[in-house]
């Protein structure tokens, strides 16, 4: 969890931030006086403002909610000399709502948070610029590859209602796009158009491949773990040694089951879904694989009985060995274990 460097022989400064594209919403607190009233910033004026209040010996603690428009605020509010919290979005003011409002209900939790009351924020990690930029590489392969499909799809559906005939599986390729000369020429030429469109999504699918395979390339990993997914998975965790131990690297998965538990009963329920999904999503299939091409993994052996008990209870427990997964994963790339260790096959 994100920290506050916070030196009490300081004034400090809270702001509690409403962000919008075009414009920022601000409330500040100074020390513990009460809230000053909403003001209205651009970006660059808020960034030169906190810089001002830098230079006047204040301590500046920033909170937000994190929003679709990345982090270059708390990046620069960084470099500016402020403590930037980004936290998940939250209902602050029940029914009410107003950017006023929810910036002086974020100044307020940022102040109470650093008077010591830990459950009025629950901040995020702010990744560094180099790791977005990792990050965006196997999540353009994915946003790319995605489009290709509705594009061949389209084609077929125009061969069948145009020519009634039917294409094959990739109408697209060098050797299937020959057969299809006899056609009639006006189809043909509407294909072409989504041919173009299909050939240069493959292209850059093969780019983006190829730069992110070279990322592993030569790095030991175990059977079953492709490149792809081992890279995919490196992306989107940033960092492995930033969890201080399993739970906390089983919890970012999102794996841990629901539970209601009341006067000494205890049912447990489906998982919370609270992580990262394209991870989790990454690891039930790598576990797929692990179970085919690592029979001596460890986690596996001790839920032997399990998946051997009917399709649905194999399901369940595939989901928990992803959970496992994860942290073997973090011990192997954190160097707390070997490959060896944890009953895996080098590939």
């Amino acid at each position: 969890m994100p920290t506050a460097t916070f030196d009490p022989n300081k004034p400090a400064l809270k702001l509690g931030l409403d962000v919008h594209l075009e414009f920022i919403m601000a409330v500040a607190q100074k020390d513990h006086a009460s809230a000053q009233a909403p003001r209205k910033f651009s970006r660059a004026q808020l960034v030169e403002q906190v810089r001002k209040w830098v230079a006047e010996g204040w301590q500046v603690f920033c909170v937000q909610e994190s929003c679709g428009f990345g982090f270059v605020l708390p990046h620069e509010l960084g470099a500016a000399g402020a403590q930037s919290f980004l936290i998940t979005p939250i209902a602050l003011n029940g029914k009410r709502k107003t950017d006023q409002l929810d910036a002086r209900a974020l100044c307020l939790r940022r102040a109470r948070w650093l008077d010591g009351n830990r459950d009025e924020l629950a901040p995020i990690r702010i990744p560094t610029e180099a790791e977005q930029r990792n990050r965006e590489g196997t999540r353009r392969r994915k946003f790319s590859g995605r489009h290709i499909r509705p594009l061949a799809n389209r084609g077929h559906g125009q061969g069948a209602e145009y020519c009634q005939v039917p294409l094959p599986s990739r109408w697209w390729g060098p050797r299937n796009w020959l057969k299809l000369a006899t056609v009639d020429p006006w189809i043909l030429n509407v294909l072409a158009k989504l041919r173009e469109l299909i050939v240069a999504l493959e292209a850059q699918l093969a780019d983006l491949e190829t730069e992110l395979v070279a990322r592993v390339q030569g790095q030991e990993r175990p059977k079953g773990l492709g490149e792809i997914t081992l890279v995919t998975l490196d992306g989107e965790v940033c960092d492995r040694a930033r969890f201080n131990n399993r739970k906390a690297m089983g919890s970012y998965t999102g794996c841990c089951p629901g539970e209601h538990t009341s006067a000494g009963k205890r049912r447990m329920g489906s998982i919370d879904r609270m992580g990262n999904g394209r991870v989790r999503c990454l690891l039930v299939e790598a576990v797929w694989r692990f179970l085919l091409w690592q029979p001596q993994w460890k986690a596996a052996l001790k839920m032997k009985v399990r998946l051997a008990d009917g399709v649905a209870m194999r399901k369940k427990t595939v989901v928990a060995l992803a959970r496992q997964l994860a942290v073997d994963l973090w011990r192997w790339r954190t160097g707390r274990a070997t490959l060896a260790d944890l009953g895996w096959v080098a590939a």
